[in-house]
């Protein structure tokens, strides 16, 4: 079984924090089980990061992007290339994600 180099870029521990922080604002607690969850899901994608679907947008290339739900509201986005994957962006679906056309 393959192994993956997992790399999350900037933008996407941005992403991450600022879910995290909101949620801080309403409880430390859930805000830190959020973090651990997150880095945890993430770090999971080392093995077969093939199992999650494609996300098929009319303004996201098709078969791009990879789509990850973690806790029914947090979508990650990644690619594989070769031995990697690359974590793009960590997005609160509670929210507009419109912003992935920038």
């Amino acid at each position: 079984m393959t192994q993956y180099k997992v790399i999350v870029s900037p933008e996407a521990q941005r992403l991450m924090g600022n879910c995290v922080l909101f949620l801080a604002e309403k409880s430390m607690d859930a805000a830190i089980a959020l973090k651990d969850r997150l880095v945890g899901e993430i770090r999971k994608l080392d093995h077969l990061p093939e199992r999650y679907p494609f996300f098929n947008e009319p303004y996201i290339p098709a078969n791009k992007y990879h789509k990850m739900f973690v806790e029914k509201y947090y979508l990650i986005l990644y690619q594989i290339k070769d031995d990697s994957v690359y974590v793009d962006y960590v997005a609160d679906c509670r929210q507009d994600y419109k912003w992935l056309l920038h």
